[in-house]
């Protein structure tokens, strides 16, 4: 056994006013070196995450130019979609079994090299192949971040940090339109949409040297696990069959939908397979053991609800203030601004306060939030708006972005609040898999009621948005719904030393109980 430092039984707030790190501070960086890692993490996040929104004002252009047909169009953004969450778990695990560090530097590699391919794409199929595989490289770049994020800071620290990620992934999914849109103004609409792609590449190399410099290699287990590639093929299978009839073109009843029953059967397989592999005393892909954590568990699915309602609300506000109000594509941009601003603000303020504030924190953004898109919804309903709609939309928009803001933070905070260091990153691949399969459902499902109501209506394209508005607000009331019992049905224990496995080496329950 270790040697323990002889000072580690002082008072932990002696410690800190003698300079001198607590007993979940052992083994860390240093506050500095955090802070430079932080950096460079929410940096490589926000690459990652901006490709999703950037593409959509590039593809009308692409559209002519390549040219695209609807399907390949659909695919080109979904597509990226797909292969993101489909990598995000195996990856983790690689990433909790060969070294953060090391699958991050992988994956920054790739996620350079298919951005340069998607620019130079001469063709659809390139094109379409190329995001494919860019969608895999930021899939395998995501949970590293999250597993160092909570590798490299305390408990009581890792609030903060999250805060700070939480509020790139709520900018880098508005600002994404806006700087697509100045690009393509910039460099014009002939060749701007490859400069959508090439104009990363410095960023992305940037983000790279960084973090070879600064990000700090994971503690290794005492012996190295196999991987579970049964595990992770059934997976894989389960999630894409789940999220193919999602992101199809056409009407409700024309999908695929035996396709999404055949991959919850998968689901089931793959859970009664990882309690027989953890049986054999084996490493499975996902440890079961985690979701004996209520505020694990419950914090996939409020996340997975709210992502799918404020994801699906940039589409349809797009299409209506473009097509119905005959507003230019940066000017519909930005109306998503006062959002944008609130998700940031309040996100940085969450993750500063959730230790103190606690669940609350997560049940009140998620009210807020579904408040904010329904009178959203209310406002949108109202043709009589006309040229004052931005200034009309602002306000609830902003009420929603600083509900979003106060969840994403402070939710994945109290999620991963139990969760072993050495399980970090195959954790997070859970988590965010959960926030790409309800970004699918929340985008599919409000972009086919305003579409439908569309029709129905023969263009009423202010009835067509209230309907795609209010979708959005009733997946965000789900996240309350089940936010409200699930993290207060019982009290919340603080995390603490054994829980946080101060020694990645040594043997740590991840059950839910108290150790």
């Amino acid at each position: 056994m270790a040697k323990v430092p002889e000072d580690l039984g002082t008072s932990p707030d002696v410690r800190r006013q003698e300079g001198r790190p607590g007993p979940e501070e052992v083994g860390l960086p240093t506050p500095r070196r955090r802070s430079q890692a932080l950096m460079v993490c929410i940096g490589a996040a926000f690459l990652t995450l901006l490709d999703v929104s950037i593409m959509t004002v590039a593809l009308p252009s692409m559209e002519r130019l390549l040219p695209l047909s609807s399907e390949q169009a659909t695919w080109s953004v979904a597509g990226y979609t797909l292969t993101f969450g489909l990598a995000l778990i195996p990856s983790g695990r690689l990433g909790d079994e060969f070294g953060r560090r090391k699958v991050f530097l992988i994956g920054m590699v790739l996620f350079t090299i298919t951005g340069a391919l998607c620019g130079a794409a001469p063709n659809a199929t390139w094109l379409v192949a190329s995001r494919l595989a860019r969608g895999v490289a930021a899939g395998l770049v995501a949970p590293q971040v999250v597993g160092l994020l909570h590798q490299m800071y305390p408990p009581r620290g890792r609030g903060r940090a999250f805060g700070y990620y939480g509020a790139i992934v709520s900018l880098s999914t508005a600002v994404g339109p806006m700087w697509g849109g100045a690009i393509l103004q910039a460099f014009g609409t002939a060749d701007g949409w490859r400069w959508v792609f090439y104009l990363f590449l410095p960023l992305d190399l940037a983000v790279l040297a960084l973090a070879v410099r600064l990000l700090p290699e994971s503690r290794r287990t005492q012996r190295r696990n196999s991987l579970d590639l049964v595990g992770a093929v059934m997976l894989g299978l389960a999630v894409a069959a789940v999220m193919l009839p999602l992101l199809q073109t056409g009407s409700w009843a024309n999908r695929s939908w035996w396709l999404a029953w055949a991959g919850l059967t998968l689901l089931v397989l793959f859970v009664l397979w990882e309690r027989a592999v953890a049986r054999r005393s084996r490493q499975p892909l996902v440890d079961i053991c985690l979701f004996r954590e209520r505020t694990y568990w419950v914090g996939i699915i409020v996340v997975g609800a709210l992502y799918g309602g404020f994801t699906g609300i940039f589409i349809v506000l797009s299409q209506f203030l473009q097509q119905g109000m005959h507003y230019s594509p940066f000017k519909a941009s930005l109306c998503t601004v006062l959002f944008t601003l609130g998700s940031v603000i309040c996100g940085v303020i969450g993750g500063r306060v959730v230790h103190r504030v606690g669940p609350p924190l997560v049940i009140t953004g998620t009210a807020l939030a579904a408040l904010g898109l329904a009178a959203s919804a209310l406002v949108a309903g109202r043709s009589e708006a006309g040229d004052n709609m931005l200034l009309s939309l602002g306000l609830p928009l902003a009420v929603a972005g600083c509900g979003a803001g106060l969840v994403v933070a402070a939710n994945q905070t109290l999620a991963l609040q139990r969760v072993p260091r050495r399980e970090g990153s195959s954790a997070a691949g859970v988590y965010q898999t959960g926030m790409k399969i309800g970004t699918s459902v929340g985008t599919t499902l409000a972009s086919s009621l305003y579409f439908n109501q569309l029709s129905a209506t023969h263009g009423d394209f202010s009835v067509a948005a209230r309907a795609g508005l209010l979708c959005a607000a009733a997946l965000a009331a789900v996240a309350f719904l089940v936010a409200l019992p699930g993290l207060t049905l019982r009290r919340q224990q603080r995390p603490g030393p054994a829980v946080d496995d101060l020694d990645e080496a040594g043997p740590v329950q991840t059950s839910g109980s108290a150790p």
